[in-house]
């Protein structure tokens, strides 16, 4: 799936883009039960809210068929190696959840400065495509971004380990509040089987989830070749060693996986 020349310069502008429906419901519907099944593994993967509840859970691709297949999808990786001029690997795979009522916030942050300062990311030449297993609503913590606020470069930022279980290096108020003043915030919604795809300099954070509708999406984070981690301080289900390039897979090869899920 190549973007249009009006998509390249709508992400150029803004820093991001929403795909909407970019997965049939049937791939859908296989990629929320298998995140069901993640989240109910008890691993050092999976990662949980003080309550219990799911919060997050890395390296999927690893133990799930279904996310293997959704980190390798052309659908998905193709836009990022049109953006960025070469092959891509992957970085990161995780599903994020906003659990009903309990899901927890996610400060104001940038990817890039986690990325740089624990993996040793050279260059924000990497990206995040989130894929919704869930309806996104503007009422269960969808993710609110800063338009334009990549074109601010890498901003200065504290690491902060104690309002999240994730440690994030966070952006300050009166940072984050003049980037809104001028940009405004916005918050891509929509039905499950969206796709966003995000700027490593974007600006961006979500509230808590206080409704009763669960928020569950699915991340790659898909790096340039020439862009590939030094330093990596985290685990390697957090950060990936593996630098082969992606090698993709089309959404024929998921109607076969599903196929085989039913026949068998």
């Amino acid at each position: 799936m190549q973007l249009t020349k009006q998509q390249l310069a709508e992400f150029d502008e803004l820093g991001y883009i929403f795909l909407p429906e970019c997965f049939p419901v049937e791939q859908v519907e296989a990629l929320r039960a298998a995140a069901s099944d993640v989240f109910a593994q008890h691993r050092a993967e999976v990662w949980r809210e003080k309550d219990g509840a799911p919060r997050m859970a890395f390296a999927c691709q690893q133990y799930s068929e279904a996310c293997k297949l959704l980190a390798s999808d052309e659908r998905l990786v193709t836009p990022v190696e049109q953006l960025f001029g070469e092959r891509c690997y992957l970085h990161q795979f995780k599903i994020n959840a906003k659990a009903a009522f309990t899901g927890d916030v996610w400060q104001w942050h940038q990817d890039f400065p986690t990325w740089h300062k624990d993996d040793g990311m050279p260059e924000p030449r990497a990206m995040n495509i989130a894929v919704f297993l869930d309806d996104v609503m503007p009422i269960n913590g969808p993710l609110m971004v800063v338009p334009r606020s990549h074109k601010a470069g890498a901003l200065e930022s504290s690491h902060d380990v104690k309002t999240t279980s994730y440690p994030l290096w966070t952006l300050d108020n009166k940072t984050v509040t003049d980037l809104v003043e001028r940009n405004g915030i916005v918050t891509p919604t929509g039905k499950k089987g969206g796709v966003l795809m995000f700027h490593a300099n974007i600006v961006h954070g979500s509230a808590g989830n206080i409704t009763p509708y669960p928020r569950r999406i699915a991340y790659l984070t898909l790096s340039a070749l020439s862009n590939a981690i030094v330093k990596p301080t985290r685990p390697d289900f957090i950060a990936h060693r593996d630098f082969t390039p992606v090698q993709k897979t089309s959404p024929k090869d998921f109607e076969e996986f599903l196929a085989g899920e039913v026949t068998a």
